[in-house]
């Protein structure tokens, strides 16, 4: 095994490390790390991502190949196995590699506490896709019991970013396969939220594919085809009266920014409110929109 270097290593730290990272989870554990049997490790079956790209697979294997496992992995201890708690494309980069032992970190969980802390660990990151991340919100919500409040407390997003993810659970199951497949965004699958019938869902999302439209395109057929079927969104009208089109902005800056957005307009004259919830997630908007604006 190559021998291990300080450092961030290859994994890019973006706008998800300024609300919380996988590696500021292990950099301040007190545990021990220790070399584990790679094949003597499990995935866990109750982690959301459930899928892992090939090329960013063989790019972060190329990278231990070079620098070794920079941030172990954390395990639990399952008789003369290891259960996967947090890791799992680390560990399976690593295999590729070709490495027959990985640095880890032996937490002892209950069941309950390592399997909310596997799907906490993971939808702290951003790299899941649109379903991924609302089933496991759905998951924290059902089986832990936890409100939208504080699923948004525990993962650090905003509690409108987290029900307009799991209002994705809506969807026709056609539709959830192409969002799962990265073949449409989740601004496009919100778009298709406005119509009830699953089979309109699923024949308009085939359209925006065959056509390449973007987010506002796919809004605007939507909005033509209820027009055509005499029918308004299902989306009941906001209490202040915004109308439909100040609606769909403040939806698109949530969607893009992840925190509560509020857009008022009154004559010729609005504002847009933004909310944050503390002086890193403050930053970490002032980040993202400087960024857009670049």
């Amino acid at each position: 095994m190559a021998a291990k270097k300080s450092g961030l290593g290859a994994k890019g730290l973006g706008l998800g490390a300024l609300i919380h990272s996988e590696a500021d989870d292990v950099s301040s554990s007190p545990e021990r790390v220790v070399e584990l049997d790679i094949n003597a490790i499990e995935p866990n079956p109750h982690q959301p991502r459930k899928r892992f790209e090939e090329e960013s697979l063989e790019s972060l294997a190329q990278s231990i190949r070079s620098c070794g496992v920079i941030q172990p992995i954390v395990v639990k201890k399952e008789g003369d196995s290891y259960l996967l708690v947090a890791g799992e494309r680390r560990w399976r980069a690593s295999k590729i590699a070709g490495l027959k032992t990985i640095p880890a970190i032996v937490r002892h969980l209950q069941d309950d506490a390592l399997f909310q802390t596997a799907l906490v660990e993971n939808l702290q990151r951003e790299d899941l896709n649109p379903m991924e991340e609302a089933e496991g919100y759905l998951r924290l919500k059902e089986e832990f019991h936890l409100s939208q409040e504080e699923i948004s407390s525990r993962v650090g997003k905003s509690r409108p970013a987290i029900a307009n993810a799991l209002r994705l659970l809506q969807l026709d199951e056609r539709v959830k396969r192409f969002v799962e497949e990265g073949r449409l965004s989740g601004g496009h699958a919100r778009a298709l939220l406005a119509l009830e019938d699953g089979q309109a869902q699923f024949q308009l999302a085939e359209r925006i594919l065959e056509e390449g439209q973007s987010v506002r395109s796919a809004e605007a057929m939507v909005k033509q085809y209820l027009a055509r079927q005499g029918k308004t969104e299902k989306s009941p009208a906001a209490p202040d009266g915004k109308t439909l089109a100040l609606r769909v902005a403040a939806e698109r800056m949530q969607s893009a920014l992840g925190t509560k957005v509020t857009v008022k307009q009154g004559g010729k004259k609005g504002k847009i409110e933004i909310e944050f919830y503390s002086p890193e997630d403050l930053e970490r908007l002032l980040t993202q929109i400087a960024g857009h604006q670049a």
